[in-house]
């Protein structure tokens, strides 16, 4: 099993760029998605001044501590079980993040979606892309 389902935090780490990447290892983030309580309080701390922190409301019960970075808070359960599918609330939660930053547009998120899920599971692309939508109106 990984850290999360033994009660620890899982994460992981995005780089995007125009221009070559030396190294994927980023210790202060310039923005970052999270879903619940322990992920809040391992990472928070790290987040550049004038971040941006996108919160599932839904799980974390808590305030934020800094008042120096941007925090959308997105109630991404609760949209999630609405659209009829717990599971896409880590779609809803990359809506928000990308209406907000504009780092990448809806259509390559889509275009992304759709290549990663292939033939084989192209049921699931309606669903994703119904939560990503939802989740572009918080952004």
């Amino acid at each position: 099993y990984g850290p999360a389902m033994r009660g620890g935090t899982a994460n992981c780490t995005v780089v995007i760029s125009d221009e070559a990447i030396g190294s994927p290892v980023i210790t202060s983030p310039h923005s970052l998605i999270v879903m619940n309580n322990p992920s809040l309080d391992a990472f928070e701390p790290r987040l550049k001044e004038g971040g941006v922190l996108v919160m599932n409301s839904s799980l974390i019960t808590r305030k934020v501590k800094r008042k120096n970075i941007n925090v959308i808070g997105v109630p991404a359960n609760e949209i999630a079980s609405k659209i009829g599918d717990k599971r896409v609330a880590n779609m809803v939660m990359l809506g928000a993040y990308v209406a907000h930053t504009k780092t990448v547009s809806k259509e390559k998120i889509l275009e992304g979606l759709s290549d990663l899920l292939g033939e084989k599971k192209r049921q699931l692309f309606e669903v994703n892309k119904k939560a990503f939508e939802k989740g572009m109106e918080f952004g």
